[in-house]
């Protein structure tokens, strides 16, 4: 799914950048520097630009980018997504809302986007946007605030296009185009047994059916088809590590530690099958 790069002159504006990123909660930087933060912490890196979030925000992001490809949805379709969910919730699956919303994008269970459980559901959430979405002819060739505020219908259309160039970075970290670029640390250790059939099932939820073997050691195996399925699937289980006791995944020579999250991911000696992202 590769970026489309037509209308991110914009980018350019680091100014434009720091405003979106501060409405949002978000950090985004111009070279990789480790911040000292206490907590949890993922980041997206993408052209050279930073993208800090929490986990929970980059969880999300992972999940979004997960259905899209679940769904063989191009990446407008994602940075569409990432503009609207930034600015309606910033990201967040938020139980409260104006009037009747909530969730990630903010859905009102009055207008039939479902009820208040499924909206809290972001693989749920994002399917319905995405669906709603796909039936705006020409989106792909919207500016993405136009595109947004067709499926949104927001009061304010115009509130999403400070989003974009974040949207626009995110996407290829968090679909797969960009290689070994989302990573996460955590404040307290993982510790205890990979919950490893949660993760699978949480998966094929989020990806569609994919060929997940539980084993010894690692604690699992996910079969990808594509280089970009597997650092999408890499960058899901990283910035859920947490929540699955997640100790380390493996890719394509590259190796992530949750001990050693904020170094991000590294040259591994350890040779993985080919196709195959491995968790411990």
């Amino acid at each position: 799914m590769p970026v489309t790069r037509r209308r991110l002159g914009v980018i350019s504006a680091a100014s434009l950048l720091i405003a979106a990123a501060a409405a949002a909660g978000l950090y985004v930087g111009y070279q990789r520097v480790v911040p000292l933060i206490e907590g949890g912490r993922c980041e997206a890196s993408s052209s050279g630009q930073v993208v800090s979030l929490n986990t929970g925000q980059a969880g999300i992001a992972a999940t979004i980018a997960g259905v899209a490809k679940r769904d063989a949805l191009p990446s407008e379709a994602v940075i569409v997504a990432y503009a609207a969910a930034m600015q309606e919730s910033k990201l967040q699956n938020l139980p409260y809302g104006d009037r009747d919303s909530l969730g990630v994008f903010q859905q009102r269970p009055s207008q039939g986007w479902g009820t208040p459980k499924q909206l809290e559901d972001p693989v749920y959430a994002t399917s319905k946007f995405f669906s709603a979405l796909a039936a705006v002819h020409g989106y792909q060739r919207m500016p993405v605030y136009e595109a947004a505020q067709a499926v949104q219908h927001s009061a304010d259309g115009y509130a999403y296009q400070k989003f974009e160039p974040m949207a626009a970075h995110m996407a290829g970290p968090f679909t797969g185009q960009d290689p070994h670029a989302v990573w996460c640390w955590y404040s307290q250790k993982i510790s205890g047994a990979v919950r490893a059939d949660a993760a699978s099932s949480e998966l094929t939820r989020t990806f569609g059916p994919l060929a997940a073997q539980t084993t010894a050691d690692p604690g699992m195996t996910v079969q990808v088809v594509s280089p970009g399925d597997g650092w999408a699937v890499a960058a899901w289980l990283v910035s859920h590590a947490e929540q699955y006791r997640i100790d380390s995944v493996r890719y394509a020579g590259y190796v992530w530690s949750s001990a050693d999250g904020a170094r991000g991911w590294t040259r591994s000696v350890s040779a993985a099958r080919p196709g195959s992202v491995q968790l411990g």
